[in-house]
């Protein structure tokens, strides 16, 4: 005697799968299986599913190179040569990209695709960029370490996983996910070492892998060592009796790599020290860093530094990124959209505490991490150093705002002491910047510097003080007529620089008036 078996419902089966992922890989793992069936079907039943409507996207791109520029120097600084040849690549790319969506026809014309090479020490935004670009195009960006990845066949990632990501980042949109930013960093460390023996399964593997990838293929969203889209088929196959091939084609992908390419310049500095022996010979001085020489990067470079002739040859586009100073740190911290002072600004809100940084204290954050030779990534650390005790202590006490001077970056622990018990110095601190700010703005609003020197600092605090009115109220009681008052000056003499006394904030007025009379003496 035969009995049918009963058919699982969606919920046993998802019951189940996750059981068979939390035997596989332990309870930190969740996966689902999405609306894969409908009502419960019995043996010999047929029933008719409506497909899920495709996702549509239209591109619309109509950026300049300039436009992609000056919308990634908000965010990053420096950098400018190889932000024109990110702008001018990515333009290429996605107007060929655009001209082929409104006219299939145009597909068939000959177009070497702008994938691109990024060279560059760690921390200097070449990350950034890339995602920047993708959130201003409005298309998905998957970012990837090159280390992850080993030949088809062994253990690892399969570089195929890249698409099937891009895809999800798009939230299954194909049609927009075949027009996605593929970002692989790291990807120095797949270069294939000169004096390896047997298959470079993480090496020249992946460059193969990748190739294909780069060049023009179609990719099986449906991966082999995928186990919940092989289950979804499965389903699918009992549900319909055949399983639809789902493909991506990656001809409108834009693939850009980069990496740190460490020893790259001593194989360009020996092939341009070897095209200058004679007897005028340029003698390279031993001071030039590695971006200096990137500047002359060839392909046969990167062939000596271990990369298949044809993978670096799908990568027409090589972007150069230098290393960062002082000073571009401490402008990154002071000016970025995305400077990490933001998010430490926001993290003691929270607590309806107010931080303030000094310039002095943000130069000293940019010295501090500069010493780490890691780039703008330097900037959390030493942070996240200078205020972990902050964030610990000052929520669970009576401080409602507090001043990160250079003094804090220098000794933390003893800054914290003084402003948690000694009120009058935290309060003093605050208000002395709040002063710097107020100049300033007022130096920003008016093209005129103005600065108070320390005894009018001074006289200020006690005014406020006393008075109970804020430093910036207490500012435009005194400079309430200085505004129009400077400007006649500078047009007399030309000075637009002017640092108060004391007297200014005793007297404003009067002191005022004799710097104009003494303007129009020095113009006669």
């Amino acid at each position: 005697m035969t009995t049918n078996k009963k058919i699982p419902t969606e919920e046993e089966l998802q019951k189940e799968f996750q059981e068979l992922i939390r035997k596989k890989y332990g309870d930190g793992l969740t996966v689902s299986l999405g609306r894969v069936a409908g009502p419960h079907v019995s043996p010999g039943q047929t029933v008719d599913v409506e497909p899920e409507p495709q996702k549509t996207f239209d591109l619309k791109f109509d950026l300049k190179p300039k436009d992609i520029k000056k919308y990634l120097d908000r965010y990053v600084i420096k950098q400018d040569e190889a932000k024109k040849a990110l702008a001018i690549a990515v333009c290429d790319h996605y107007n060929h990209v655009r001209e082929c969506h409104e006219n299939p026809d145009a597909a068939d014309t000959d177009y070497s695709k702008q994938n691109i090479v990024m060279l560059g020490p760690t921390g200097v935004g070449k990350t950034y960029l890339i995602r920047h670009i993708a959130k201003l195009i409005g298309v998905p960006f998957v970012k990837a370490d090159a280390t992850r990845f080993s030949e088809t066949g062994y253990v690892g990632a399969n570089v195929d996983d890249l698409i099937r990501e891009l895809v999800a980042q798009a939230d299954d949109n194909l049609e927009l996910a075949q027009y996605g930013i593929i970002y692989l960093d790291e990807a120095d460390k797949i270069a294939t070492p000169p004096n390896i023996i047997g298959r470079d399964v993480s090496g020249r593997g992946v460059q193969i892998g990748l190739l294909k990838l780069m060049e023009e293929t179609e990719v099986d969203l449906r991966g082999g060592n995928d186990v919940a889209s092989q289950m979804r088929a499965a389903m699918e196959f009992q549900k319909s009796g055949k399983v639809e091939k789902e493909v991506i084609n990656t001809r409108h992908i834009l693939f850009i790599i980069s990496g740190a390419f460490t020893g790259m310049e001593k194989i360009i500095k020996k092939r341009m020290h070897q095209s200058r022996i004679g007897f005028n010979a340029e003698i390279a001085s031993q001071k030039d860093d590695a971006a200096q020489y990137f500047e002359h990067v060839t392909p046969k470079d990167f062939i000596d530094f271990g990369f298949e002739p044809e993978f670096i040859g799908r990568l027409p586009v090589h972007v150069v990124c230098g290393e960062l100073a002082v000073d571009d740190l401490f402008y990154i911290l002071k000016h970025s959209e995305g400077s990490i002072i933001r998010q430490y600004e926001n993290a003691f809100r929270a607590y309806g505490i107010t931080v303030l940084f000094s310039g002095c204290g943000l130069r000293r954050i940019a010295e501090k991490a500069i010493e780490q030779k890691t780039g703008a990534r330097a900037l959390m650390t030493v942070c996240e150093k200078v205020l972990r005790n902050y964030k610990f202590e000052l929520p669970s006490t009576g401080v409602s705002e507090f001043v990160v001077t250079a003094e804090v970056v220098d000794d933390p622990d003893a800054e914290l002491k003084r402003i948690t018990e000694d009120a009058d110095y935290n309060r003093k601190t605050v208000m002395h910047e709040q002063i710097r700010r107020y100049e300033a703005r007022f130096s920003a609003d008016h093209d005129l510097k103005i600065a108070f020197d320390v005894e009018a600092t001074e006289a200020i605090c006690a005014r406020a003080s006393a008075e109970e009115k804020s430093i910036s109220q207490v500012c435009d009681d005194i400079l309430k007529s200085y505004q129009h008052g400077l400007n006649l000056i500078k047009q007399n003499t030309g000075e637009s620089s002017f640092t108060f006394p004391k007297e200014v904030v005793q007297n404003p007025d009067p002191i005022l008036e004799e710097w104009i009379r003494e303007s129009y003496t020095a113009k006669r």
